[in-house]
């Protein structure tokens, strides 16, 4: 079963997209795709204020807000995309990713990019899975 996900903890989506996506799959799995989130304030709609570091830890305030949408964590993540403009971020950016995947981190991909919506200097989306309730 496929279930959308629009919380008001993120950015709403500003193209023809869903903010996530949950799916039942066969026995009791969860799967969460997210869209990739940007340091967009969701109070606001605009780019918080700041460098990478600023905009990363706002990206996952939004990445949170949609996985707890459908009562998932970070935890769950198992892959995870991370987009950035200039590869010269990408220490800022991993050290508040860091600090969020704490123990056992999930794969990870890192892809520099010419550039992203808004102006953003990082976008991050999130595969998450667990069990079904």
């Amino acid at each position: 079963m496929r279930k959308i996900v629009q919380t008001d903890k993120a950015p709403a989506a500003i193209g023809p997209y869903s903010q996530g996506i949950e799916y039942s799959v066969s026995g009791p799995i969860r799967i969460l795709h997210t869209a990739g989130q940007v340091g967009l304030d969701p109070a606001t709609g605009k780019l918080v204020d700041g460098d990478v570091a600023a905009q990363t830890a706002q990206v996952f305030r939004n990445l949170e807000g949609v996985l707890g949408a459908r009562g998932f964590h970070l935890s769950d993540a198992v892959k995870v995309s991370v987009f950035l403009t200039d590869m010269a971020h990408f220490g800022a950016m991993n050290e508040v990713y860091a600090a969020h995947f704490a123990g056992h981190p999930p794969a990870r991909s890192t892809i520099a990019v010419s550039a992203l919506p808004a102006g953003a200097l990082v976008e991050i989306d999130v595969v998450a899975i667990k069990p079904g309730l």
